[in-house]
């Protein structure tokens, strides 16, 4: 959606997928903050009051999972919409799910396909649609599972 822009809570414990991400977002007119990790990402949520959290998985001091957990079981954060960005193994998308995760996208994955998956999760945000009404990004009941783009890596 064209003019559609947002808040950004981006988590990755790897700086340069950090930055690729970050810079990808701000092309497309999102406020991007960034944090290293989960416990990071839980210290400052609150004051950055994002529209979007997207999460790697696999991080020291607090992990993805937990950290969308965590999310979910406070009442100020529990509303806003969680992206996995990660390997999404099939470990990954059972527990992300049973997180609260509400939509994932494998690593590499096309930048393109980031930014329709965090403008349908802002999109949401916007519209007031209650969680669990539907994917943004697809329309579908389930989270939106993006496959790895064969030619690029993140």
């Amino acid at each position: 959606m064209p003019g559609l822009s947002g808040r950004v809570l981006v988590v990755d414990d790897n700086r340069v997928i950090r930055q690729l991400i970050r810079v990808n977002l701000e092309l497309e007119g999102f406020e991007v903050v960034t944090a290293a990790d989960g416990a990071e990402c839980l210290e400052i949520v609150h004051r950055v009051r994002p529209d979007v959290v997207t999460l790697d998985v696999v991080m020291p001091r607090l992990d993805g999972l937990l950290t969308a957990a965590r999310l979910r079981a406070d009442p100020r954060t529990r509303d806003i919409p969680v992206a996995v960005i990660s390997a999404c193994t099939q470990w990954e998308l059972e527990n992300g799910r049973a997180a609260g995760v509400d939509a994932f996208l494998a690593k590499p994955f096309e930048p393109a396909e980031m930014i329709r998956l965090v403008r349908g999760l802002v999109r949401a945000v916007h519209d007031r649609a209650p969680r669990g009404a539907g994917n943004c990004a697809t329309g579908h009941d389930e989270p939106a599972v993006a496959e790895p783009h064969p030619q690029r890596s993140a």
